[in-house]
């Protein structure tokens, strides 16, 4: 039986375990636990259709990783997981313009074609808009999509953990060190134990140049800082509230009881500086709250500190490494990781199994990324 060791269990690894121990194999999953894992912070919007993003290799790649989470979830739901982090509860995409709605339900339509996993979609006013999310501004029209999703990154990981574990994978968590016999990976070692593998799988995210550097590789990714604030609205049940995308790069996302999210800031080249900043709250709260000034009296809960991680033009990569044998990586999903990332692992896990691809993965090349 082949043996295989995933390193690094953000939503990325967590999937390609997944798949991997669900198709028969040995899995080892060996986990740093790092403090900022953008999984662990995230709270995702699952929506690609409605992005004005130019560029067309992205969106095939989200809106595939958005058709791929039913299936996923319903796999997880049979085999006993009730925390998902996973709900359907659609999306509201906010304008003052009405010009500016009707492009981007036309846009949405026009999407609809390929992805009927889009769902309904709905012009609304003002007055309908409010009655969604009764916290918001006046004066916003909006585009109600109802095939959205939110996704608590965090649940979502633990989910697909949990459920590798329960068919088998190990479970490990340390520092990781890759072993090699010349250009052949044979393994990885873990709190000073050697685990050998047929193969062994990289997603470490903003991490992956401490590893790579280690076997004398140039890989060009760089990590971006979010700071996303939690905020509560006691006694309001906001369960079923749909995730609110006004213009820019804001996003506001209601969870359960009362609970939420709103964020996030971009901060580039802060070495996985992990304070959470006067700067990063005022900029959150001075957006969230022009928006949805109902939000003023919530309470803070918590500031979550994540880093992403970016390969050259925004792009992911997956696949074998060059040059060496017995390697394959998968990193750069950046902020398209909830929405893409437990698709990519199933690729990456099919990769490993020298399986056909479910898409053409030439375009995500790990060459792309290295210097």
């Amino acid at each position: 039986m082949d043996t295989f060791i995933v390193i690094g269990a953000g939503i990325f690894g967590a999937s390609t375990a997944y798949h991997l121990v669900k198709s028969g194999a040995k899995v080892t999953v060996i986990d740093r636990k790092h403090k900022g894992q953008a999984t662990d912070a995230a709270a995702g919007i699952v929506c690609p259709w409605l992005s004005q993003r130019r560029n067309k290799d992205w969106y095939r790649l989200a809106k595939t990783g958005a058709a791929f989470y039913p299936g996923l979830i319903s796999e997880l739901e049979k085999a006993g997981e009730t925390d998902t982090g996973y709900a359907k509860v659609g999306a509201v995409s906010l304008h003052t313009e009405r010009e500016k709605l009707i492009e981007m339900k036309e846009r949405a339509l026009k999407r609809r074609e390929g992805a009927p996993e889009i769902g309904d979609i709905r012009l609304l006013d003002e007055e309908e808009t409010r009655m969604m999310f009764p916290p918001l501004a006046e004066g916003y029209g909006s585009v109600f999509v109802s095939g959205a999703a939110r996704v608590n990154g965090r649940a979502l990981r633990d989910s697909l953990l949990r459920s590798a574990e329960r068919l088998g994978a190990r479970i490990i968590y340390g520092d990781a060190r890759l072993v090699l016999e010349g250009k052949k990976v044979v393994g990885a070692e873990a709190n000073e134990v050697f685990h050998h593998a047929s193969k062994v799988i990289v997603t470490t995210g903003a991490w992956v140049q401490e590893l790579m550097n280690a076997i004398g590789v140039d890989f060009r990714s760089k990590d971006l800082k979010a700071q996303i604030v939690h905020m509560e609205l006691p006694e309001t049940q906001t369960g079923n509230w749909p995730v609110i995308m006004p213009p820019g790069s804001q996003y506001i996302v209601p969870f359960e009881d009362g609970r939420i999210v709103a964020g996030a800031t971009y901060e580039n080249f802060t070495h996985f500086d992990l304070r959470v900043t006067a700067g990063g709250m005022h900029e959150i709260l001075e957006k969230a709250l022009e928006t949805a000034p109902g939000l003023t009296d919530s309470t803070i809960l918590e500031t979550r500190v994540g880093f992403r991680p970016y390969t050259p033009e925004s792009i992911p990569v997956l696949g074998e490494l060059p040059g060496f044998e017995n390697i394959l990586i998968g990193n750069g999903l950046g902020a398209t990781g909830l929405t893409a990332g437990p698709y990519l692992g199933s690729e990456l896990a099919r990769l490993a199994l020298e399986e056909e691809p479910g898409m053409d993965l030439s375009l995500y090349r790990v060459e792309r990324a290295l210097g």
